[in-house]
């Protein structure tokens, strides 16, 4: 009688014995999430925000189970190939775990959780290290939205600055960021001193799996 691939043994020999407990259990996890939801999804973060992803994992609370990073081990758990897959096509699964990712478990209705993903489009401020998505320049002159007070730290973030009779003045046009450059930490203060959000939270799902059909990609 063939063997389930349920029966299938677990393979961490190349983790350390103290992270081999959490990562063990952490495959048992998922391979019970297999067994108990329906579908699954691929997802992966641009400009990832903790706190914007407390919202998503409130919104599906009580029918649904998150899963981000260790994508070795998600990986593992599901089954790299043909041969050691946990289920019947998890293992086109595991290939996509790859960077910023993860899996969703969920009851919800398939069609709906792609159109809440797809209008989730959150704003927030830019970090240093991404890359800007369009120029901002200030022109020469008075910075009224700006107390006076604040005058010292915007110069320290290198912005040509100087006080006019209790107000902030540009003293020629200043470049702030530019489209395509890497966004400098003092760049990114001075994008939140403006309260310029040029980041936006987003989540992409990339696939999804089910029981029935199997593994799907989602334009």
């Amino acid at each position: 009688m063939p063997r389930s691939k349920r029966d299938k043994d677990v393979s961490l020999t190349k983790v350390k014995k103290k992270t081999r407990e959490t990562k063990v259990g952490l495959v048992q996890q998922l391979r019970e999430a297999v067994d108990e939801y329906p579908h699954v999804f691929v997802y992966e973060f641009e400009n990832m925000r903790a706190s914007k992803f407390v919202q998503v994992r409130q919104k599906f609370k009580m029918n649904s189970r998150f899963f981000f990073g260790k994508n070795n081990v998600m990986a593992i758990a599901l089954g790299k190939s043909q041969n050691d897959e946990y289920a019947n096509g998890l293992h086109k699964i595991s290939q996509l775990l790859k960077g910023q990712c993860g899996l969703m478990f969920t009851h919800s209705d398939k069609d709906e959780v792609i159109e809440y993903f797809r209008e989730l489009k959150d704003a927030d401020f830019a970090r240093a290290g991404i890359i800007a998505p369009q120029t901002i320049e200030l022109e020469e002159g008075p910075l009224e939205q700006f107390a006076f007070s604040v005058e010292p730290q915007l110069r320290k973030l290198g912005m040509p600055t100087s006080l006019v009779k209790g107000v902030i003045h540009l003293t020629q046009k200043f470049r702030v960021c530019t489209e395509g450059q890497v966004i400098k930490p003092e760049e990114a203060k001075i994008l939140k001193f403006l309260e310029e959000k040029l980041s936006v939270f987003h989540v992409n799902l990339k696939a999804y799996w089910s029981k029935t059909t199997g593994i799907k990609d989602i334009a």
